[in-house]
């Protein structure tokens, strides 16, 4: 009896808790239709950035990635993209204890005559990192991890940006 209780109550509680996330708009990631038909990337093939960027794009169906930005209906132009590491602390003989890594990154979205669609927009992104000396090549790794990290992170902000554009008639 207690059992057939206990499997009812978990349930009826997978049900309310399912029906909670349908009401609040939670929906999974996924592919994301973007305004436009075709777009140019002003990255080189071999950045790695553009080479994650493409493929999200890609991953929609929709929106194909032209390779002359003549030929787009929009053009991605890339205004900066930095990488940066500084000293976030010490420890007491004045050796480095951790550091704080930024990625920034410039962009704006126009046509190929000029008309801006996305005034140009700053991404900021930033981790903190540990030091050890002794255990230089695996902090080297670390560092090389929570870059690609950083990337991930903004093309998916670059996808939403792109996502939610306005293209005016």
């Amino acid at each position: 009896m207690r059992t057939s209780y206990l499997r009812h109550l978990t349930g009826w509680l997978a049900v309310m808790a399912l029906l909670s996330l349908s009401a609040c708009g939670f929906a999974l990631r996924g592919p994301v239709a973007l305004p436009f038909k075709s777009i140019y990337i002003d990255l080189p093939d071999s950045s790695s950035l553009g080479g994650e960027l493409r493929r999200q794009i890609r991953a929609n169906g929709q929106t194909s990635i032209m390779a002359n930005a003549s030929d787009a209906e929009v053009i991605l132009e890339v205004l900066s993209e930095t990488r940066d590491k500084q000293i976030l602390s010490l420890n007491s003989q004045g050796r480095v204890r951790e550091y704080n890594l930024n990625y920034n990154f410039r962009f704006r979205v126009r046509n190929a005559v000029g008309k801006v669609f996305l005034e140009p927009v700053d991404i900021q992104l930033k981790r903190n990192i540990t030091f050890n000396e002794t255990q230089v090549l695996a902090k080297e790794a670390e560092e090389a991890l929570l870059y690609r990290d950083m990337q991930s992170d903004l093309v998916q902000q670059i996808m939403r940006r792109l996502a939610v554009m306005k293209m005016d008639q």
